[in-house]
């Protein structure tokens, strides 16, 4: 059986996002007591159903223009961070500053929980693509598709950020220190369901990110993300990986029967 976490305060960043709206949803469902940071009071309108909620506070700012003081004192008293991060998809976005939008929240956010004074390790949960190589492993990348995501690195800057989001976690922070345990989540080609639905997760992607690429659903990858964050055995089976999850294919019967966390190797 899978032990729950005791029941915690968690640090959404991305929070008004497709899918860390529904992450905060989900934490709050659990309850977690959730600290929301939100870029402007327009935003605030993606968690309007959520913000008479007594177990959430919202943060109005822009997590890269907080001071180190201030963004060390909303890690504070935090058992986990979760990073929703992502750049808007027009041209603004995707081309405009900045550029290492995903990369320096979580390098600052690191530098957070590292001057916290927190005794034991925080959970950071990082949302990321599928697209990205886990370096780690020996991971099957075709000669097609590593060309195209070079091709990709040059032209689009939110794919370097996302990469070098993960290599803040994989290779600054490591396996070994003693304020930070991470799990980078890299979801498939996202799409919008209402419910969450079987889904898997795999150390690796088993099938193509560019010319194969699955279905993954953002109330799925919010449900596995509070799954890291809230269950024990959950977060041991990932901890220091790249997991990619994918939704599971409906059999013709309509029935859903696959494990959403296989079994630890």
């Amino acid at each position: 059986m899978t032990s729950v976490h005791t029941l915690g305060t968690a640090l959404v960043v991305g929070a008004t996002g497709a899918t860390g709206r529904l992450l905060v949803q989900q934490l709050l469902t659990r309850g977690w007591h959730v600290r929301a940071i939100v870029r402007s009071r327009e935003s605030l309108e993606a968690l309007e159903a959520l913000t008479g909620h007594a177990q959430l506070s919202l943060v109005q700012a822009n997590v890269l223009d907080l001071s180190d003081g201030a963004l060390a004192d909303h890690v504070a008293g935090c058992d986990a961070v979760a990073s929703c991060l992502g750049h808007n998809l027009t041209l603004k976005g995707i081309y405009g500053e900045p550029r290492r939008l995903v990369t320096e929240a979580t390098r600052r956010l690191c530098h957070a929980i590292k001057v916290s004074g927190r005794a034991s390790a925080v959970r950071f949960v990082l949302m990321n693509t599928s697209g990205n190589r886990n370096r780690d492993l020996v991971e099957p990348v075709s000669f097609a598709q590593r060309c195209v995501i070079g091709a990709v690195r040059l032209l689009l800057p939110p794919h370097a950020d996302n990469e070098a989001a993960s290599d803040v976690l994989r290779v600054e922070i490591g396996r070994h220190d003693p304020a930070i345990e991470w799990t980078v989540v890299r979801p498939d080609s996202l799409v919008d369901h209402a419910d969450v639905t079987g889904y898997e997760a795999h150390p690796s992607p088993i099938r193509s990110a560019l010319f194969d690429a699955g279905k993954t659903s953002r109330i799925n990858v919010a449900h596995f993300m509070a799954d890291l964050i809230t269950q024990d055995g959950v977060w041991r089976r990932w901890r220091h990986q790249m997991p990619v999850l994918y939704n599971v294919e409906t059999l013709s019967s309509g029935d859903v029967v696959v494990p959403r966390n296989p079994p630890s190797q």
